[in-house]
């Protein structure tokens, strides 16, 4: 006999998810939007331990298929960071979210633990928990790449129970960059619930700490900043009269920030986008034009660069990056900052004083990359009041495992990646080291886009979606 037989009203835990009523609903081009909310445990270790967050997904059905939502086979998109959320696409009838459609998926953006909807970590959150310093690293501790796998797994498990047979119960992941990361991670933890996974530009270094990454990405840096000065030669006289300037000179961003010469350095992470000297070239242009005019930055200028940097916005991109390299217990202790002063420091010296003791005072300041300092949880407004947890992050010791190179070696799941050329966030050697230690992985190294080349066309992941059918075999 059923409830129904008996006419007695459901619960809610027996609503199937896709089924319930109360979730908000609206259109976009090409595609129905239900917004869901998933309640997970903060520690999957101690799950009855009474601490939980919420995450959120934004499930998209393509328009016309709403009926089929219990049986078409779910795309989840894993975005990048680490600390960032997945933005609604306007439209899902362009770029890679057309793709996804046409190959029959329906999709799944996910906002990571600890960003957008998701439990985000920011100031304001951290301090409502009214927790000790020690307390608040051990929480911000659970916001890495194996908490939001397992994340994952609670949302497959609420939205594909009920399915017939373990095939149409599996998942196809799609990662950018960090997203990538996490899908290795998903490939070493719950092989079984993936059936297919694709990566772009997020193949991860196997590595227990961050130092090795940095040794890499400093040397791409010098190479992208020696181009970006070969397009723009103006602009090496115009950076020395903008750090001499902030050197001597307090300047607060709109936002209470404070923009200082180490801090302007860090626009260059954009040189790894398509499109990005051009625009850090603006950034440089509009100061030096300032100065020369008025010997001050006008808030039009200033109000550009802070838009343009999102650690604030985003301080877990900040104050865990490098723990995302971080496993067997090792602690980042601010790596980029040792190996920057170690090995380049007067390659990337922002100190005017400094500069012109150099052996040639008139070579160019070289820009930064995607690399974080102690020093952001001064400049940063919002970095500011997450200083103690920040440092005490960069001294952590308790990280666990993110990979197990075992279970990858063995792996049965189709894989496939493409690691680009020229992208400086992430290293192509160590990404074929890892690429060659997954078992059936079909790597495509290209040199025609940068780190973003998701989102720059939807050729990548048609690409990636043929390889794996063997389409294409001319690697």
């Amino acid at each position: 006999m059923t409830l129904l037989d008996l006419n007695l009203p459901q619960t809610a835990a027996d609503v199937h998810e896709l089924d319930r009523s109360d979730v908000e609903t609206y259109y976009i081009p090409g595609g129905k939007v239900y917004e869901r909310f998933f309640e997970c445990p903060l520690d999957y270790q101690h799950p009855s331990d009474g601490r939980s967050v919420r995450v959120f997904a934004r499930h998209i059905v393509p328009v016309g298929k709403e009926d089929q939502m219990h049986t078409l086979p779910f795309l989840l998109y894993l975005q990048g960071g680490p600390g960032f959320e997945c933005s609604l696409p306007g439209s899902i009838k362009s770029g890679w979210y057309a793709t996804a459609v046409a190959e029959g998926f329906q999709l799944l953006l996910l906002d990571q633990r600890g960003t957008g909807l998701s439990s985000p970590i920011n100031a304001d959150t951290l301090a409502s928990l009214r927790l000790s310093t020690e307390e608040q690293v051990e929480y911000v501790s659970h916001f890495r790449a194996d908490s939001i796998v397992r994340d994952c797994e609670h949302v497959r498990h609420a939205l594909c129970r009920g399915r017939a047979g373990a095939a149409s119960r599996k998942v196809a992941l799609l990662g950018q960059s960090f997203g990538g990361f996490c899908i290795t991670t998903y490939l070493s933890l719950f092989p079984g619930s993936v059936s297919r996974a694709l990566i772009t530009g997020g193949v991860p270094p196997l590595v227990d700490h961050p130092d090795p990454v940095y040794q890499a990405t400093f040397r791409h840096m010098i190479s992208r900043n020696k181009q970006y000065y070969e397009k723009f030669p103006r602009d090496v006289a115009r950076m020395h009269t903008i750090i001499r300037h902030l050197n001597a000179t307090d300047v607060t961003l709109p936002d209470g920030g404070q923009l200082t010469a180490r801090r302007f350095q860090q626009l260059g992470i954009s040189f790894g986008r398509t499109g990005g000297f051009d625009s850090v070239h603006q950034h440089v242009l509009s100061a030096a034009s300032d100065l020369e005019a008025s010997g001050c930055l006008s808030a039009h200028t200033l109000a550009a660069i802070a838009a343009a940097q999102s650690f604030d916005a985003n301080p877990l991109y900040c104050i865990l990056h490098e723990a995302i390299y971080c496993q067997n217990g090792n602690a980042s202790r601010w790596a980029a900052h040792r190996i920057r002063e170690e090995c380049f420091a007067d390659e990337f010296e922002y100190r005017w004083d400094r500069i012109q003791r150099r052996r040639d005072p008139t070579a160019p300041v070289y820009f930064t990359g995607e690399a974080v300092f102690p020093w952001m949880l001064d400049d940063y407004a919002e970095l500011q009041c997450l200083k103690d947890v920040g440092l005490g992050l960069a001294e952590y010791t308790g990280w666990g495992q993110l990979y197990d190179t075992d279970v990858l070696a063995a792996n049965t799941v189709p894989v496939a990646g493409a690691s680009y050329y020229n992208d400086m966030f992430v290293d192509l050697r160590m990404s074929e080291h890892t690429a060659q230690s997954i078992a059936g992985f079909r790597q495509w190294i290209t040199n025609e886009f940068h780190h973003n080349g998701l989102a720059a066309s939807p050729r990548v992941l048609r690409y990636l979606l043929d390889l794996l059918k063997g389409d294409i075999t001319d690697l």
